[in-house]
């Protein structure tokens, strides 16, 4: 007889997550000295627990994740409504199909449909606004760049099938989500709608409101991941610390985005440990939501937009661009997690080896 189980829609739990690190960290310790019927209590009991947020917080934070991503693109209240409201259709929709039952491919085809629909809307509406900044917000929640940069990670530190696996599934996810784009901007375009793919970056730089945009969207991305309260206060941080990095690099250095984006990363990754060793637990809840306000979301929506208007040599260099972001990401928080590891003691080998079972993504 076999059995198994299909898991139609993932919902992350970084409380969980850190539950079972530090039951790892307990069991690898002698001086702890957990039976195997305490060992099984406690797996149960994390098992158990609700998460921390309910159904109507997951889809506010989606509103408020896609919301503050349009205006670190250039866009203002109105867009920043628009994106939000398109964000928590699609977050409800994906639901919705998830219980019927749909695999993930699908979901994210349609969770990308409403961003899309609106900002096409407001194009057609002749709405003195900047669709594309609506629908890159929007599809901001979407966009597996957290997928992606964790599967760089993981062949960077040496797990090659999970690395392979993940980049297989930001593949799928990729596809999905441009067909569910493309869907709407085709008609959008028969409907006479006039898409610039520069008005998205063509505003002044505001530091301030996309400074507290990089700290939103980090507060955002910490509820979706179900982090415990006392981390998102510090993740949320640690996200507008990585975005003022990478604005004083970018915009006031005029340095490469790439390179800016690597450095901010790596900031992100040594603050990271440096707040894990401090609390003794997993610095997953404090990076990667800090990550979120520099995932490439504006480049992939370039590059499936530029791909819609036939341009297609401009929109795979978009996306080339975004690959590199993420690439860029991903070594720099992998190098400022190791910097730290280098000059911290972890301790006893035993912890050293639970240290390295329980990082990464």
């Amino acid at each position: 007889m076999t059995a198994s189980r299909t898991v139609r829609r993932r919902s992350p739990d970084y409380t969980r997550l850190a539950a079972v690190y530090q039951l790892v960290d307990d069991l690898s310790d002698d001086e702890t000295h957990v039976s195997l019927e305490e060992a099984y209590r406690r797996l149960a009991e994390i098992r158990r627990n609700r998460h921390p947020y309910p159904g109507w917080a997951l889809t506010a934070a989606s509103g408020l994740l896609a919301g503050a991503a349009s205006v670190l693109v250039g866009g203002g209240f109105v867009v920043f409504l628009a994106a939000a409201a398109g964000a928590m259709l699609g977050d409800r929709l994906a639901w919705l199909c998830a219980g019927r039952g749909l695999p993930e491919f699908y979901q994210f085809t349609v969770a990308a449909t409403p961003p899309a629909a609106i900002g096409v809307a407001l194009t057609v509406a002749h709405v003195d606004v900047k669709a594309s900044a609506v629908i890159t917000g929007g599809l901001f929640a979407l966009l597996p760049g957290r997928a992606l940069v964790a599967g760089v990670q993981d062949g960077l530190t040496g797990f090659y099938i999970t690395a392979s696996a993940r980049l297989l599934e930001v593949l799928y996810f990729f596809v999905g989500i441009v067909a569910g784009v493309l869907t709407v901007l085709y008609f959008g375009v028969q409907l006479g709608a006039k898409l610039n793919p520069d008005a998205a970056l063509g505003g002044q730089s505001h530091p301030v409101p996309q400074i507290a945009a990089s700290m939103a969207l980090s507060l955002a991305f910490a509820i979706l991941l179900q982090q415990e309260r006392s981390t998102v206060l510090m993740a949320t941080l640690n996200g507008g610390v990585a975005w003022v990095v990478y604005g004083a690099m970018h915009v006031t250095g005029d340095i490469s985005p790439v390179a800016s984006t690597a450095v901010a990363a790596g900031v992100v990754g040594l603050f990271g440990q440096l707040l894990a060793r401090y609390r003794f637990a997993s610095a997953l809840p404090y990076t990667t939501a800090a990550i979120g306000p520099l995932l490439p979301g504006s480049a992939t929506y370039f590059g499936l937009l530029g791909i819609a208007q036939n341009e297609v040599t401009s929109g795979l260099g978009s996306l080339t661009k975004a690959v590199a972001l993420a690439m860029a990401i991903a070594i720099g928080v992998n190098f400022g997690s190791e910097i730290s590891r280098i000059f911290l003691r972890i301790g006893s080998p035993e912890k050293r080896r639970a240290a390295k079972r329980t990082r990464g993504f």
